[in-house]
């Protein structure tokens, strides 16, 4: 049915504290699901004229040591940026560790979770462990354990052979035509 074809998808995910910024899962999930005609929303791969989000990674590193906090609050455009894109997004795929500090990944979330979009949830130390907070902000059929069931969960709802959608997937028809 290609239901999601040209839907926007933002993925959200630790990057400051993960040694490859979070760049080879994402890239890894754009291959996995490349055939969908997905529109990816990448912070690692952003689409607009802006600093390189892993340069100043690097550059934050550095400024932490420094204890040059003037340079660290200077990258707050990032910030703006990733919560753009985010808005911009018709559902987020979300990568989480408990052993991974994060803060931009949980106010991503939180404001897509305002804006009742489908959020998934892969927790890497499987879903029993994620923390209740997440079961009482998202849909626990959102919450998955492994990546494969994620690209599973993409597919059914991709073919329209999905039974509950949560409150959460909205189809529009953009076509101008009136809809029965």
């Amino acid at each position: 049915m290609n239901r999601l074809r040209n839907c926007r998808c933002y993925l959200s995910g630790a990057m400051e504290f993960v040694p490859d910024f979070g760049a080879e899962w994402r890239q890894y999930l754009r291959s996995e699901l490349r055939d969908l005609g997905l529109i990816f929303l990448d912070p690692t791969n952003k689409p607009i004229n802006a600093i390189d989000e892993i340069t100043l990674g690097e550059q934050i590193k550095a400024a932490r040591l420094a204890e040059n906090y003037d340079m660290i609050a200077d990258g707050k455009e990032i910030r703006h940026i990733d919560l753009r894109m985010c808005d911009m997004a018709d559902f987020l795929i979300v990568n989480l560790d408990k052993d991974v500090p994060t803060c931009g990944t949980w106010e991503e979330l939180f404001n897509a979770n305002r804006e009742k979009k489908p959020i998934l949830v892969r927790y890497a130390q499987g879903k029993r462990n994620a923390p209740s907070w997440l079961f009482w902000t998202i849909p626990h059929q959102h919450i998955f354990s492994t990546w494969d069931e994620i690209y599973a969960y993409i597919r059914e709802v991709d073919s329209g052979d999905y039974t509950h959608d949560y409150k959460r997937w909205l189809f529009f028809n953009l076509t101008g035509e009136a809809v029965a």
